[in-house]
């Protein structure tokens, strides 16, 4: 006799509304608020004939409400119109993107040059800004090179965004983030 598994099976689950509609009142009474009716309790069969009437949707707002809470409204409108708010402050948060730079202990003056030239760019597009100095081998001895690189970064790109982090030595790497500066309007 083989045994089956129900391994990798998912069950069908149909996507519920977040409010209760129409029909799927099951209450006895509810209280009616809304725009175009008399605020009031009145029982679910008579709520539903004046839903119908508006050629609406009674909707339960309020379900742990004594009596529960409904609306007359159009759900589909609704939930359209809810979408939409949703969207658009999902359009008005900013995402922060950080940008990130290696030196090494003993970068010379072009590659630090040329470095500097991304770090300006990323500052103005709004990014923050992660540099820092990684230490191989026995280069660790000179650390005070590596904060003195990260803290002349810091002074030229002084127009550009301010300091967050002062240089921190984290295992082999030592790390300073820059944030832009607000952009004036």
């Amino acid at each position: 006799m083989a045994i089956r598994s129900n391994r990798g099976y998912q069950p069908r689950v149909e996507k519920k509304d977040a409010h209760r509609i129409n029909n799927l009142i099951r209450v006895p009474e509810v209280r009616l608020v809304g725009d175009n009716v008399e605020t009031g309790v009145y029982k679910t069969s008579e709520a539903l004939k004046l839903a119908d009437q508006f050629e609406l949707d009674l909707v339960e707002i309020s379900p742990n409400a004594e009596p529960p809470v409904c609306k007359i409204m159009d759900y589909k409108k609704f939930l359209y119109e809810q979408k939409k708010r949703e969207k658009e402050l999902k359009a008005k948060s900013t995402q922060i993107v950080v940008k990130e730079i290696r030196f090494g202990p003993q970068t010379d003056e072009h590659d630090y040059d040329f470095k500097k030239k991304n770090a300006e760019k990323f500052l103005k597009e709004g990014s923050k800004l992660k540099a820092f100095v990684f230490f191989k081998g026995r280069s660790i001895i000179y650390k005070d090179q590596g904060q003195i690189l990260l803290l002349r970064l810091a002074t030229d790109l002084e127009e550009y965004g301010k300091v967050e982090a002062m240089p921190v030595l984290e295992g082999k790497r030592m790390i300073m983030f820059i944030a832009p500066k607000k952009k004036k309007q």
